[in-house]
């Protein structure tokens, strides 16, 4: 059984004890060196010097591209985080002495992890491809929702909506190729019949003139020959033509 004097004794023993502790213990705003609490340096700046009995804690200002973002009681700043362009970021908000770079994705990305509001990693958006149209587009955090098309639609994978096939009938035209999910369909001009009557005109007129020629010469070998020598020799030619008279006298 524990008498009253060791009680008292064990009650003095612990306020003592919590007396220390309070004692040691620094304020909010101060921080413990080598058993001291000194102030702590404003969010900006670092410890130049630590405090003593006499003095205070002397700060300075962070350097560029360094910054604190609370009360401190570090002898060096951070340095500013930069948003790297390989990883699909950008400057959104850009480091001051007291706050960090705070980075976004590029337009054609989106974030998939991020720390204290600032994007670290970013990936490009899914481009859609043909056949398909874009039913939601990306976001800052989120991919790009692809869709297929529909039967009598396409989509060149850029569309927001998939397009419905040209009616050439309707157009007047021709179908020349059949659509498809991923092209529109192509029309041509109808061929006019006079357009068709003038071809057919002008290639059948010449032949048959040329075969008709042809087909005289070949039937009348003798008289091309005479009307050749009389074209080279005329005098000659009119002997040949009164000789001829006069035997058939």
């Amino acid at each position: 059984m524990i008498c009253g004097v060791e009680i008292i004794f064990l009650i003095a023993a612990i306020f003592s004890l919590n007396f220390e502790l309070c004692f040691c213990s620094c304020a909010r705003t101060e921080y413990e060196i080598d058993g001291q609490c000194c102030p702590m340096c404003t969010p900006g700046h670092r410890v130049y010097k630590h405090c003593t009995v006499e003095t205070s804690t002397t700060c300075v200002s962070c350097n560029d591209s360094t910054f604190i973002d609370a009360p401190n009681g570090l002898i060096d700043c951070f340095s500013c985080t930069v948003c790297d362009s390989g990883q699909g970021l950008r400057v959104k908000i850009p480091c001051t002495q007291s706050s960090d770079t705070v980075c976004e994705p590029l337009d054609e990305c989106y974030c998939i992890e991020q720390h204290r509001g600032s994007c670290i990693q970013a990936v490009k958006h899914t481009n859609c491809s043909t056949g398909q149209y874009i039913k939601h587009k990306g976001t800052t955090f989120k991919d790009t929702e692809c869709a297929e098309c529909a039967d009598g639609t396409f989509s060149d994978g850029s569309f927001q909506t998939c397009q419905p096939h040209s009616k050439c009938e309707d157009l007047g035209l021709k179908e020349i190729k059949a659509g498809t999910h991923s092209s529109d369909a192509e029309c041509g001009n109808k061929t006019p019949v006079a357009l068709i009557a003038a071809i057919l005109v002008s290639v059948i007129i010449p032949v048959a003139v040329a075969v008709a020629v042809i087909v005289i010469m070949l039937r009348h070998p003798h008289s091309n020959s005479h009307a050749e020598q009389c074209g080279l020799n005329p005098a000659s030619c009119g002997d040949n033509i009164a000789g001829q008279s006069l035997l058939n006298k």
